[in-house]
């Protein structure tokens, strides 16, 4: 049984409640995704980018493809593939920019998340080709009309009622605002509050206009300790075993603001559209602290790829003094992105788990709802 938040009287919540056991329909639901290289399935594949993740030994782990390249960013699957399978997902959602069907489409969703991209449109424009937020939400919009058109105006509105919408973004964002100013692009950095402040103010208006399109089921994903991640510890000189306090402290800043944003999205919108709130940065900072209890024996360097510039793991599969033999014990899978064996673990809380976790509900709740 789902494990709910603490009794409370927002009648947001009270309404959730009553609601929540109601029997589910048993129809398939599929799942569309947002985001950034975290959720990407394969759409940078198809752009002029050099945010890419098309060679081996990207996907060695993922045995849908055979252990070929898929374009995630990962050893195996991505956190999105894995809470799909944990609800009983058949087929994972295809990139968008692929050649998919309708049929693809209505059976199991799109993914439009890109690596590189951020909830600002500028954000990750180094690497060249991307998709925003902004626009990956354009793009589900000529997805809905596929749908209106096959389904009907009031069939496909049933449908994007029980589809799960997962949104994983904002990494990137702040990536870039931890790193040196580059002159030529002439941006200047802001206060941090104003900053995390503008990050939240446009992401709640990219929800709200999903919500317009038919949205009702919404999985927020919050921003991992990126202090901890390879590239901002070789990019802050941060001795060995530690993380950057100061990279955490921002990202601490922007989940504390996520969440707020959230709860009042679910007080102006619920209870016919849900909000959940995923607290994926603690429970990473759980296995990097506890990393051994997990099963971990290196909690913070790459797996692939080096610590240092140029962090390249793209080409290195035959190369043994550059990727692990065993990559279920390391929880970074290369400079950024972390192994196919973290994204069950964080998965497996925020499906199932309690409402530190997940809030105010968690995912399997949100699915039957």
């Amino acid at each position: 049984m789902a494990v709910l938040p603490p009794p409370c009287c927002s009648s947001f919540l009270t309404a959730l409640m009553l609601l929540l056991f109601r029997p589910s329909p048993a129809s398939p639901h599929a799942f569309f995704i947002f985001g950034d290289s975290l959720v990407d399935a394969g759409n940078n594949d198809y752009l002029v980018t050099l945010s890419k993740a098309n060679a081996p030994p990207y996907g060695v782990d993922f045995s849908f493809s055979g252990g070929k390249p898929t374009g995630r960013f990962t050893n195996g699957r991505t956190i999105a593939d894995v809470i799909g399978e944990a609800l009983g997902q058949d087929t994972f959602a295809p990139p968008y920019l692929a050649p998919n069907s309708s049929a693809e489409v209505i059976n199991s969703g799109a993914n439009y998340a890109s690596g590189s991209s951020g909830i600002l449109d500028e954000t990750g424009s180094f690497y060249i080709g991307r998709v925003p937020l902004g626009q990956q939400i354009s793009y589900f919009e000529e997805t809905k009309a596929q749908i209106v058109e096959i389904m009907g105006e009031k069939a496909a509105a049933e449908f994007l009622q029980k589809a799960l919408f997962t949104v994983a973004v904002g990494s990137n964002d702040i990536l870039e605002y931890l790193s040196p100013s580059i002159p030529f692009f002439g941006r200047q950095k802001s206060d941090p509050a104003v900053f995390l402040d503008t990050l939240v103010s446009n992401l709640a208006f990219h929800l709200k206009r999903l919500n317009e399109l038919g949205a009702r089921k919404f999985v927020i994903a919050d921003v991992g300790p990126l202090g901890c991640i390879p590239y901002v510890r070789a990019l802050e000189f941060i001795p060995a075993g530690e993380c950057s306090a100061a990279a955490n402290k921002l990202c601490e800043g922007y989940n504390k603001r996520l969440k707020r944003m959230i709860n009042k999205l679910n007080q102006e919108m619920g209870p016919k559209s849900v909000f959940v709130y995923t607290n994926t940065h603690d429970i990473v900072m759980g296995i990097i602290r506890r990393h051994g209890q997990y099963g971990f024996d290196n909690a913070l360097d790459p797996c692939c790829g080096g610590s240092f510039p140029p962090f390249l793991c793209i080409g290195v599969a035959n190369s043994s003094s550059t990727l692990c033999e065993d990559r279920s014990k390391y929880v970074f899978w290369d400079a950024f992105h972390p192994t196919e064996a973290v994204n069950f673990i964080v998965a497996g809380e925020i499906v199932d788990g309690d409402a530190v976790a997940a809030w105010p509900i968690n995912i399997r709740a949100l699915f039957q709802y």
